[in-house]
């Protein structure tokens, strides 16, 4: 017997559950709050998240379903991303909740909302850091086939931050650990918390090791050919 278990996506995965969100983890979580254009407050979280580029920095979040988050930023153009902490997680959980069109998911689960500078959209007050954003596009995914799927992509530019002082080192760095981010590991209650960091930089472009062997491995393919 193989020591890997292959399968394709055609065939199932023959597992008790699909491994596609334990694998891909931890994820950040995307806590979006939004507003309609009727004024309606909506908080959710978005296990499909992440930054996506910088200069102008950029963040996405993928729904399963043209849901209330995706209405409402077609509508005003804008939202508020907000770090999803260990000691919010219970709050964030409750805001994952399907309540009806118009319930104000921030008053459901007892968080303190805040206005905020440059977007009509409240934010999450005990949340570390928070980023202002509007909207660049919204995608309506489809598969190789061409056929059209669930899922919509919202990516966002951020215009603005804000960051809780006592997260800020004397250093000037934003304290990651302290803040202790959480992560959906999937299956469905499996989260992950930031509580400790390591360092490990990239190779230098003059890394002489490298370099080497990187001629090295040049050299053999010349010879190869």
């Amino acid at each position: 017997m193989s020591d890997e278990h292959f399968y394709e996506m055609k065939s199932g995965h023959g597992l008790s559950h699909d491994p596609f969100k334990a694998i891909v983890a931890p994820r950040p979580i995307g806590w979006i709050s939004t507003r309609s254009a009727d004024g309606h407050v909506n908080l959710a979280p978005y296990s499909f998240f992440n930054a996506l580029g910088e200069n102008p920095h950029i963040v996405g979040f993928s729904s399963t379903g043209y849901k209330d988050s995706v209405t409402n930023v077609e509508q005003t153009k804008e939202f508020v991303f907000n770090l999803a902490t260990r000691e919010l997680a219970e709050k964030m959980n409750i805001t994952s909740y399907a309540a009806p069109y118009g319930i104000n998911e921030m008053q459901l689960a007892g968080l303190e909302a805040v206005p905020s500078r440059l977007v009509n959209v409240p934010r999450v007050r005990d949340s570390p850091a928070n980023f202002e954003c509007r909207l660049i596009s919204i995608t309506h995914l489809h598969d190789i086939d061409g056929k059209p799927t669930k899922n919509y992509l919202v990516l966002g530019q951020v215009v603005g931050v804000h960051i809780r002082r006592k997260f800020i080192t004397s250093e000037g760095l934003f304290d990651t650990a302290a803040a202790n981010p959480i992560a959906r590991c999937g299956y469905l209650g499996d989260y992950a918390e930031v509580t400790h960091l390591f360092q490990m930089r990239r190779p230098a472009d003059d890394n002489v090791e490298l370099r080497e062997a990187v001629q090295q491995l040049t050299k053999e393919d010349t010879n190869k050919t």
